[in-house]
């Protein structure tokens, strides 16, 4: 958020912080949240750039279309197990993984700029 629109709402009386104190996480909730949401666009991002649908992959994991939906949609009830293993499945290295935990591939984590 700029900063002027930060003063404007402070002046006007709301309270601006950032999700994670909002929510009171702890850094490693955060970290570990951040790093399922990463995955989860990664994994989006790069079935899609393979051409493959929810569909195929679902097939492909044994398990469902609407599975694929929440594992790209960052549900809480996808393990990072499911996330990590999908990714693989599409042909991802451990050095993609690592730079998907990073934010790197998939698009910047979306609290970095609060």
């Amino acid at each position: 958020m700029k900063k002027s629109k930060r003063e404007k709402l402070k002046a006007a009386g709301w309270a601006v912080g950032s999700v994670q104190e909002f929510l009171g996480l702890s850094e490693s909730d955060a970290a570990l949240i951040e790093m399922k949401l990463s995955l989860s666009r990664s994994l989006r991002d790069r079935r899609q750039r393979h051409g493959v649908s929810q569909v195929e992959l679902a097939k492909r994991l044994r398990s469902s279309q609407s599975r694929i939906a929440k594992m790209e949609a960052g549900d809480p009830s996808v393990s990072m197990d499911l996330l990590v293993s999908s990714l693989l499945v599409l042909g991802a290295s451990a050095a993609d993984l690592a730079k998907a935990i990073r934010g790197g591939e998939g698009g910047k984590s979306r609290h970095a700029a609060a």
